[in-house]
């Protein structure tokens, strides 16, 4: 293993499947892997967006067309990306959609797709990718989580309940796949500039002050603070970090 600057940051020799990777934080993790070594695979519903993004990243990057709420079809996605692209050693659970509704209006069809996307199918291609990477005695498996996944937020209960289901999934998934030399870990974004962000804070002025006042850093972050995190949680650096929640808030989590 690397043991100087900066060759335990790299990730030479890796390939990273990204969900959601075509937009937003997907996007910037792709672009920081990217720059650290790593081959990356962007996986989305939207062929367009992930050709632009395959576009802008190079030859370091490619994509597979792909609907992680399709539970049934996650082991041969993973077994189509270890064909072309080889064995899969990094694994970023990112996709996901928002839902702006109160709680008491969300309706139970609205909150189960919520989950179905978050939660049911990160787990489909989790349970599909470790057995390979825990035979190999090497892996890390990501989560996208957010604030949500560490208090209450208004308005976004099925969103929260997705979240917050991340932390627990993590700690158990960690417990059984560490001892196999499988790291999993959570990235607890805060309030990063991005389109799905910017859609939550429309017409809410606010919402926005709100938020920015209890940011000890008095900011949004932006994509790449997200990007950078995601390749040292994949890193060599983070070797004996696993289980972990990482928050990339700027001290909104801290306090006022």
């Amino acid at each position: 293993m690397p043991t100087s600057f900066p060759d335990v940051f790299s990730l030479r020799g890796e390939t990273a499947l990204i969900t959601g990777g075509g937009t937003g934080i997907g996007l910037a993790m792709a672009r920081s892997m990217v720059s650290a070594g790593a081959r990356v695979v962007l996986v989305g519903r939207r062929e367009a967006e992930l050709a632009a993004a395959v576009k802008e990243l190079g030859a370091g990057a490619s994509l597979v067309v792909h609907d992680v709420t399709k539970l049934e079809a996650a082991p041969a996605l993973i077994a189509r990306i270890t064909r072309e692209t080889g064995p899969i050693t990094i694994l970023v659970n990112n996709a996901g959609i928002h839902l702006k509704k109160p709680a008491v209006e969300t309706t139970t069809e609205e909150f189960q797709k919520v989950l179905n996307t978050h939660i049911v199918g990160a787990h489909a291609l989790t349970a599909a990718v470790a057995p390979g990477m825990m035979e190999r005695k090497h892996g890390s498996i990501l989560f996208t989580g957010s604030m949500a996944s560490l208090f209450g937020i208004p308005l976004v209960i099925a969103y929260t309940a997705a979240k917050a289901a991340m932390v627990g999934m993590v700690k158990g998934y960690a417990t059984e796949f560490s001892p196999h030399g499988v790291r999993v870990n959570c990235l607890a974004p805060g309030w990063i500039e991005t389109e799905m962000s910017r859609k939550a804070m429309e017409g809410d002025p606010a919402r926005k002050a709100k938020i920015l006042g209890r940011t000890s850093m008095a900011k949004f972050g932006t994509p790449a603070d997200i990007g950078w995190a995601a390749v040292y949680l994949s890193s060599p650096a983070a070797r004996f970090v696993t289980g972990a929640v990482l928050p990339v808030d700027g001290g909104v989590s801290v306090g006022f």
